[in-house]
């Protein structure tokens, strides 16, 4: 298989090695059951450490054999690259490229193996001598492998990131090299010390003196804070990404499309975006049943208690799959990939705690709903069980010794089921949503450096996310970069959630988007602080308090239903909450009710009219700007598609969507996704509940009409009658 036939395929793959690798003779009769099985893509992962153990002292030998199999079965390569796990001539040659912690201290760790975590953090690619021969190894192997026409495509890094926090117990880097890089990025954002100094509210005499803040507990909204995580989130690890793949590209003599992946995305941050424009496009890992649960969610089982089934399920499915290539769609260039990097096969094993072995059902249920949200690849971790003590036997699709599972049978089947029309589901073929949920780096970057900041804006961000896939309202997610792109206007509503820090001018382009005939929907507290941090006077964006047409008269605590504390701090005394609050609906959405959740904002109507009401305050407006309409809500209504669930709050959403004009797409009671192409659909059916749907489906309309798995489907007059059990995903196939 070479570039130009991968192109017309679904690609469904599985890694196949990483170090220490077995057996060559098992790995080959693995890569022959794959491809007896369907399978058209096997991954392969270097390891510079291994691949390089003395300097300019290569040996790709045991890859090249693999490969060359490879393509005697038409099976594509996915090769990815591990450039954390540096070999012991680099630390010698270079002992400054250590990355530096937090306490000024080098990180002496060298990573032994591929685990822990890939040989995260590794080297500092900020010094000039460990970019240059990390550069001069990828440009080696890709000279030497590259010229096997089944190398389909090259991963920069696996999972991106440095990930210091768990693996050396603080964050990097503050060398000197990555120091000089953020005083030279300050300098061209901010022009000059002066410009530095104004917006950071200081008085630096010279450039030398700039340093991020060093704090044990960084939590105290400093400007340096934003600044300087912005900068490791957003440039330093760009950087990285960028120089590798520019590495590839020119010693790549096919052009072969770069990529690298997350673990997965960062929910609420736009640095997914960033990484996306780093190479050709971005993926990511996705792990279903390896903590779909987060702190404040409802059903998240107790020490010692058992997970409800149900809940477990639809929240693998939801939050490990759906948000997550939801998001990974969304990030990636309009029409790019969107890629499974890495994707459960077996059971999660870590250490001496083995999780569940994934059953058929689960296999498919977790493959159609990536299909669902638009993944166009593959690649399950890993065909066969993993060997390494600390993964012991975890992971994959077939066990330590045997040639099939159930699992495999059943990923085998979903995979030429979705092979069988890859015309339409192995290319870009989302056809975009009406709706999306608004991202801003910057608002993020504020966030995390407040106390619970993060956790509540990536909680209220992925709890819309859940009211609007549970309604049947497709979902994008956009950066508010993106908001000067054409694309952007055609959204009917943009939600914008957990808005504590905003800069004036991002508010001028929400302002735009409205008066050109969107519906903004922001929760409460929009613009609270400024770009850098700092508090507003009056306590709202005077942009915000303009385009809202509101000023703040309030905001108070909430107490969470039934006296929960999930994520209210202590009452320090007295007064401190409002009683649990349910707000009620005003104008065009009386009748209807919304649970108040962490704060209750009330306000005065200047120019605009009243939609929530907290006793006789007003506590949500909307306002007439243009063509559009500028909703406010008072209050963090996200968090209720995770926690304290209930149908009126789902209801207040349906119906201020249906306001906006964003209408469902539901076939009965099952929710429906669509992948679309001129004269040819795939239409996916989800049943979240327990019991089996049976349903009719309109279809008139189109001549040819499947089930992509061949399962029973009854056709009378332009209507599908078929059945999705409960806690599954069906999908049809229609064609003009």
């Amino acid at each position: 298989m070479n570039v130009e036939q991968f192109a017309k395929v679904f690609p469904l793959g599985s890694h196949l090695c990483r170090e220490p690798m077995p057996p060559l003779g098992e790995l080959v009769r693995d890569m022959e059951n794959l491809k007896r099985r369907g399978f058209n893509l096997i991954k392969l992962q270097e390891h510079w450490a291994i691949d390089e153990p003395l300097e300019g002292q290569c040996d790709f030998s045991r890859y090249e054999e693999l490969i060359a199999h490879a393509a005697t079965l038409d099976l594509g390569v996915y090769l990815g690259l591990t450039c954390e796990q540096a070999p012991g001539w680099l630390w010698r040659k270079y002992p400054d490229c250590r990355m530096v912690g937090r306490n000024g201290l080098p990180i002496i760790y060298e990573a032994p193996s591929t685990l822990p975590s890939d040989g995260k953090p590794g080297p500092c690619y900020d010094h000039p001598g460990a970019m240059a021969q990390q550069l001069a190894f990828i440009q080696r192997l890709v000279r030497t492998l590259g010229r096997f026409e089944n190398v389909v495509v090259w991963n920069t890094w696996q999972e991106i990131g440095y990930w210091a926090e768990g693996l050396v117990g603080q964050p990097v880097c503050y060398c000197s090299n990555t120091l000089a890089a953020w005083r030279e990025w300050l300098q061209a954002k901010y022009g000059d010390l002066d410009g530095l100094n104004r917006a950071w509210g200081h008085r630096y005499g010279d450039w030398s003196y700039v340093i991020p803040n060093r704090s044990h507990r960084p939590s105290h909204c400093l400007p340096q804070d934003a600044d300087w995580q912005y900068f490791m989130d957003n440039v330093q690890i760009a950087h990285v990404l960028r120089a590798r793949a520019q590495a590839i590209r020119e010693a790549d003599p096919l052009g072969r499309p770069v990529f690298a992946h997350k673990g997965g995305p960062i929910i609420g941050s736009g640095q997914d975006w960033t990484y996306a424009r780093c190479q050709d496009f971005l993926g990511s890992s996705a792990y279903p049943a390896w903590g779909p649960f987060r702190a404040w969610d409802d059903g998240r089982p107790e020490s010692g208690r058992r997970a409800d089934r149900e809940t477990a399920l639809v929240a693998e499915m939801w939050d490990g799959v759906a948000l997550r290539y939801d998001y990974m769609r969304s990030c990636n260039r309009r029409g790019a990939p969107v890629w499974a990097a890495e994707f459960q096969g077996g059971p999660v094993s870590t250490g001496f705690h083995k999780g569940r072995v994934p059953a058929p059902e689960d296999i498919r249920r977790w493959m159609l709903t990536a299909a669902a949200s638009g993944v166009t690849a593959l690649s399950f971790w890993v065909t066969r069980a993993e060997i390494m003590a600390a993964e012991a036997n975890g992971f994959s699709l077939l066990d330590s010794a045997g040639e099939t599972t159930p699992r495999f049978e059943e990923a085998s089947r979903v995979g030429r089921a979705l092979n069988r029309h890859a015309d339409l589901l192995g290319q870009p073929t989302w056809p975009g949503a009406e709706v999306a949920i608004l991202v801003d780096e910057g608002n993020y970057q504020f966030c995390t450096s407040m106390v619970q900041g993060g956790e509540h804006l990536a909680y209220s961000t992925r709890g819309w996310h859940r009211l609007l896939w549970e309604s049947g309202l497709s979902v994008d997610f956009l950066e508010t970069s993106e908001l000067d792109e054409p694309y952007s206007a055609a959204y009917k509503a943009l939600i914008l959630p957990f808005p504590l820090s905003l800069s004036e001018e991002l508010v001028a382009k929400l302002a735009r988007y409205v008066a050109g005939g969107g519906n903004l929907i922001s929760e409460a507290c929009p613009g609270r602080m400024d770009a850098h941090g700092l508090c507003v006077r009056g306590e709202l964006s005077p942009g915000a308090a303009a385009l809202f047409g509101v000023r703040q008269t309030g905001l108070t605590m909430v107490r969470e239903p039934q006296g929960g504390a999930r994520w209210s701090p202590p009452e320090r005394t007295w007064g401190e909450y409002l009683d649990e609050a349910t707000l009620a609906g005003r104008g065009p959405l009386q009748g209807h009710t919304a649970r108040a959740n962490v704060y209750i904002e009330t306000f005065d109507c200047l120019d605009s009219a009243p939609l929530l009401a907290y006793g006789d305050s007003v506590a949500g407006t909307v306002r007439a700007a243009g063509q559009g309409r500028a909703w406010l809500l008072g209050t963090y209504l996200g968090h209720n598609g995770a926690a304290y669930r209930g149908e009126p709050t789902a209801a207040f959403v349906r119906a201020l969507l249906a306001e906006c004009g964003v209408a469902p797409a539901r076939a009965d009671r099952l929710l429906l996704r669509k992948r679309a192409m001129p004269g040819k659909e795939a239409w996916f059916l989800t049943n979240p509940t327990a019991d089996a749907i049976a349903a009719r489906v309109d279809v008139s309309g189109w001549g040819q009409v499947e089930d992509l798995l061949g399962e029973p489907l009854e056709l009378d007059g332009g209507q599908a009658a078929l059945t999705v059990p409960g806690l599954d995903v069906r999908a049809l196939i229609l064609q003009r």
